[in-house]
């Protein structure tokens, strides 16, 4: 019983939970994270999406299982490798997606509900048919990020930023297609040939320059995106106390613009994990296990809330 339990830990992947921290964005960078109930209906969001996103899984593996067992890594998934069986699989998946979209109509915004049975819809689509078309098996893949900072806007009736959309388009497009090159990369290195990759046929098509390309774009799209949105949300002016102490010339002072060099930093050291590290296939790995990667992720976030929620207080 224990092993089963364990196996469907494995399959619901809770490390891929982390894509679902989106959800909070909207109200942080609005500023509204901890004005009445927003954290508990953005906290009520994360828990539906964690939900559903872990039954995609379970349903991705089961369509997938044929071509995992081909797979050098995927091979040792649970259900690829028979140690959880498909029909406890499917009854798993059926609880979690059934279950987070009766709990979302109960507790949240019709509107996020709705958008949460279009985000299944969209997975199904992608695990029966968008997987196999290339370019927009990527662009399916990063279109989850998109939908989950809506979400999050949706759950706690915060207005989301047009930059702060553009900005998320970048950066998912940056994840799907570092995805992409880094799992040609492996499969390469471990077969010898992409000729010979039977589990994910886009692959092939993929060539490298394409990917690439589309890489190198998203990266400075992210990145020009991020630093237009700083400048168009930060706070037009700073308190009385903080003030005092700065020069004429920064006494509105684009604050939110001091995370833009470690944005920089991040991105670019998203590119070195892909390319160097060649380790990009999971992006919640990679975050997790490389270290400046997330000595720059946890940076980034202390001063955004600093400057949004606590410099505010000290005035």
């Amino acid at each position: 019983m224990l092993q089963k339990i364990y196996q469907i830990i494995r399959t619901a992947r809770p490390r891929q939970w982390l894509k679902n921290a989106s959800i909070f964005a909207a109200p942080i960078l609005a500023g509204r994270l901890f004005i009445g109930d927003t954290f508990m209906l953005s906290f009520k969001a994360f828990i539906a999406f964690c939900a559903i996103s872990s039954g995609a899984y379970f349903l991705n593996d089961i369509v997938d299982a044929p071509r995992d067992r081909l797979h050098p890594i995927k091979k040792n998934r649970p259900i690829a490798s028979g140690k959880l069986s498909v029909p406890l699989a499917a009854l798993v998946s059926l609880l979690l997606i059934s279950g987070s979209i009766i709990y979302s109509f109960l507790n949240l915004d019709d509107y996020f509900s709705m958008l949460l049975v279009f985000y299944i819809l969209l997975q199904l689509a992608y695990s029966f048919y968008f997987r196999n078309v290339i370019i927009l098996d990527s662009l399916i893949v990063a279109s989850g990020f998109v939908i989950r900072v809506f979400a999050g806007g949706f759950a706690s009736r915060t207005s989301v930023s047009s930059w702060l959309v553009l900005t998320t388009i970048g950066i998912s497009m940056l994840l799907a297609f570092g995805k992409r090159r880094s799992e040609k990369t492996i499969l390469a290195k471990v077969l010898g040939s992409i000729e010979d990759v039977e589990t994910r046929k886009t692959l092939r098509h993929y060539p490298d320059t394409l990917l690439d390309s589309m890489i190198s774009m998203s990266a400075s799209y992210t990145i020009l995106t991020y630093s237009l949105f700083t400048f168009m949300t930060s706070p037009s002016g700073v308190s009385s106390r903080i003030s005092t102490f700065l020069p004429s010339v920064l006494k509105s002072p684009k604050l939110m613009m001091l995370t833009i060099p470690i944005v920089i930093y991040g991105v670019a050291r998203y590119l070195y994990v892909i390319y160097e590290k060649e380790e990009g296939e999971s992006p919640e790995r990679a975050l997790l296990s490389d270290k400046p990667l997330l000595l720059a992720v946890t940076l980034w976030g202390l001063l955004i809330m600093t400057i949004i929620f606590l410099l505010p207080e000290i005035g």
